[in-house]
């Protein structure tokens, strides 16, 4: 199930993304969500839930795909794979080190940390065990 339209995307983000990029981009950021929401909408209905949290979640994927779409990328190693060094002709561009000062390496992460300012307080992120 597709859970955001170009046009909702549209609506909620105020980047200028065109609808190939956005259906391209879009099943990957779908994954993210569902996997850090543990496929909440996979086992609920989207169109039953409350209109409050339903948005709160589109407007968590639109960022998730406007993150995509700022890097470049869909997946980890693309991410996190950049050159350390380029050079065209005689200029030469080094970027800095993705070790930290005590040695360990710093990589940027798959899923957009401001996908968590929208699902926080939804109950989208609840890791625990049901009793039943």
């Amino acid at each position: 199930m597709q859970y955001l339209t170009y046009d909702e995307f549209k609506n909620l983000n105020g980047r200028d993304i065109d609808e190939l990029t956005f259906n391209r981009l879009l099943p990957k950021a779908s994954a993210i969500l569902n996997n850090i929401t543990s496929y909440f909408y996979h086992q609920n209905d989207i169109t039953k839930d409350f209109e409050w949290r339903v948005n709160q979640f589109k407007l968590a994927l639109s960022t998730q795909i406007e993150y995509f779409h700022v890097l470049g990328a869909t997946t980890f190693e693309e991410i996190n794979n950049t050159p350390q060094t380029f050079q065209a002709g005689r200029t030469s561009v080094s970027n800095a080190s993705r070790y930290n000062p005590n040695g360990a390496n710093e990589s940027k992460p798959l899923v957009a940390k401001d996908v968590f300012i929208y699902l926080e307080g939804t109950g989208l992120l609840y890791s625990g065990i049901g009793v039943r």
